[in-house]
């Protein structure tokens, strides 16, 4: 099971959003008491600025007069950026802490998920997810969230004075801002709806763009890349619509919010300069009230604006937590079976699988590999072959029955110790950004140099290595794109040799080799299977004659099971394959 370490939490998060909190809480008040102490200053200098005209003397200001004053409310403007500063600083730093958490949260995720989970769902999706949309919850938390909180604090606080100030003038005031809330829920409810379809045509788009990168070479050899062009301009333009509706959202409510605040504030105008002729309000409190008016209109405008961008990150969000609420598979057993060095013996007991677990693929499957036994598995395309290698491993469970290594069941180990028993070699190869060394060492990190030129050389790799610009330290990027399939096969099988498995798994591991290089492959195979269980899936029933056991299966079943000359006696189904391809 995933896990998030709860004391990297508290200890990461807990003291910065204390001062985060304190410096929103200052800052509000500071931002709110400004305006106050503003009125009493500019009161002040207009009565001394009035008192020098009536008197006829030069309006001085000295610091006994109204220095001190005009120095305090200096200082407090002084505080509020800092704060504002402060608060902003230590927010960017949480929001990245908490996607940095979520993205070892996910990291951790995806290493318990299940085969299934990533053959349903396209790997540029899954990429989606951890770039696009955590990117999209980094912006909103290190702007939006802390805006939102601040306008809130601001918009209460101001609304508060203002009402002392004048409760009619706040009252046509909270009319407008009314409107403005109205305006707001209206269009954050579709706001909503296109950002989660801009989010999820960005995942689509982002898997086609990885599919045919990865297939370039194909789509080139069949001439399909005006099909493949057209496919993604036509996923480009989703994307486009859905942004370009989820944008116009978002930023269309900020005018709109901003014209009806500004008629408020127009009304509002006429208003307090009727009061200030007729004396009930002072220049200083006019100002002040604006003051007021703009810090609850402005603030208004913005959380109007960081609700609908919130509805982006919501969108993402949802995404995110979809994947990390996803069933995960079986976890391991509490007190597992420690098999250090199998010996190999493999039984399958009456083994039933289905993908489906309504539609079973595989129906009470039985048969017993001996230590030292060569077992191969053979059949048409579809027949189930590769789901009978994924049950092995316990990339996928079984549905009923059990499967036994040295007559422990499987679910009775942890897949880590269970793993470490096989060697695989498969028919798709992958290498990693690194040197070809670090490439064969993939399964042994520790491996000396040695034991890595011991296991090229057995692979029949270490000449064409050789032959490379830095040897074993060539640097492989693209999944090894400068070099050939072949090439790439061998490095895999080396990589089997290093590990030095009691069982091995080969599935059609020669087939990209040429038929030379197979034959020497082979004569090493045949090294490294002496001794141990080796399952091989074969197309070419020449590559098996020697096998211990075959397994002929057809529609997820072993329908013929014995050694060559067993099933060739049977004249069934195997004998009709093997004699037609040597027709």
């Amino acid at each position: 099971m995933y896990h998030c370490p709860d004391s990297y939490i508290s200890s990461g998060y807990v003291g910065r959003l204390s001062i985060i909190g304190l410096s929103i809480i200052l800052y509000t008040a500071l931002t709110i008491y400004t305006p106050f102490k503003s009125a009493e200053v500019i009161d002040a200098i207009w009565q001394s600025i009035q008192s020098s005209r009536e008197q006829g003397t030069a309006f001085v200001l000295t610091w006994d007069g109204l220095g001190k004053d005009i120095l305090s409310l200096t200082t407090l403007y002084f505080f509020t950026w800092l704060f504002y500063y402060l608060q902003s600083f230590l927010m960017a730093n949480v929001a990245d802490m908490l996607v940095l958490n979520l993205r070892q949260q996910i990291a951790a995720k995806l290493n318990v998920l299940p085969l299934k989970f990533f053959d349903q769902n396209k790997s540029g999706e899954i990429l989606s997810r951890l770039t696009n949309d955590l990117d999209k919850i980094t912006e909103t938390l290190q702007t939006g969230l802390l805006k939102l909180i601040v306008a809130v604090g601001t918009i209460i606080g101001s609304i508060a004075v203002m009402i002392y100030y004048n409760v009619f003038l706040t009252v046509i005031f909270l009319i407008f801002m009314a409107i403005s809330m109205l305006i707001t829920r209206a269009v954050a409810g579709k706001n909503l709806k296109y950002a989660a379809l801009r989010q999820d045509s960005i995942g689509e788009l982002t898997g086609i763009v990885e599919e045919y990168y990865t297939g370039r070479n194909i789509i080139k050899a069949y001439n399909r890349e005006q099909e493949s062009i057209a496919k993604v301009r036509k996923s480009t333009e989703e994307n486009r619509l859905a942004s370009q509706k989820a944008d116009f959202m978002t930023n269309s409510v900020n005018p709109l919010i901003r014209l009806v605040t500004r008629l408020g504030q127009a009304g509002i105008a006429v208003i307090a300069g009727a009061a200030m002729l007729k004396g009930t309000m002072t220049i200083g409190v006019v100002q002040a009230f604006f003051q007021y008016v703009n810090q609850a209109a402005e603030p208004l405008t913005q959380a109007s604006f960081m609700i609908n961008t919130l509805q982006s990150a919501l969108a993402s969000a949802e995404r995110t937590f979809e994947l990390l609420d996803d069933t995960e598979e079986v976890p391991d057993t509490k007190t597992p079976v420690v098999l250090e060095h199998a010996k190999g013996t493999i039984s399958f007991e009456h083994v039933s699988f289905g993908y489906d677990p309504s539609k079973m693929l595989m129906k009470d499957i039985s048969f017993t590999a001996k230590p030292g036994q060569k077992i191969a598995v053979v059949g048409s395309t579809g027949a189930g072959k590769t789901t009978l290698i994924n049950l092995l491993m316990r990339f996928y469970e079984v549905n009923g029955g059990q499967i036994l290594v040295d007559g422990i069941p499987s679910v009775n180990l942890t897949r880590e110790g269970l793993r470490q028993n096989f060697g695989m070699v498969l028919q798709d190869t992958w290498l990693f950004g690194g040197t070809i060394a670090e490439n064969i060492a993939y399964g042994k990190p520790d491996a000396t140099r040695e034991e890595i030129i011991a296991a090229a050389k057995a692979a029949k790799v270490d000449y064409f290595i050789r032959t490379m610009p830095q040897g074993y330290d060539t640097m492989l990027d693209n999944e090894g794109s400068n070099l050939s399939v072949g090439q790439r096969q061998l490095l895999t099988i080396a990589r089997v040799f290093l590990c030095n498995p009691p069982i091995l798994i080969l599935d059609e591991a020669t087939s990209s080799v040429d038929t030379r290089t197979e034959t020497e492959i082979n004569k090493a195979m045949q090294k490294l299977m002496k001794g141990r269980t080796s399952f091989v899936i074969a197309h070419r029933l020449s590559t098996i004659r020697d096998a211990d056991i075959i397994l002929f299966m057809e529609n997820g079943n072993i329908i013929e099971q014995g050694n060559h000359a067993e099933l060739l006696a049977k004249k069934g189904a195997y004998a009709a394959l093997y004699y037609s391809q040597f027709a």
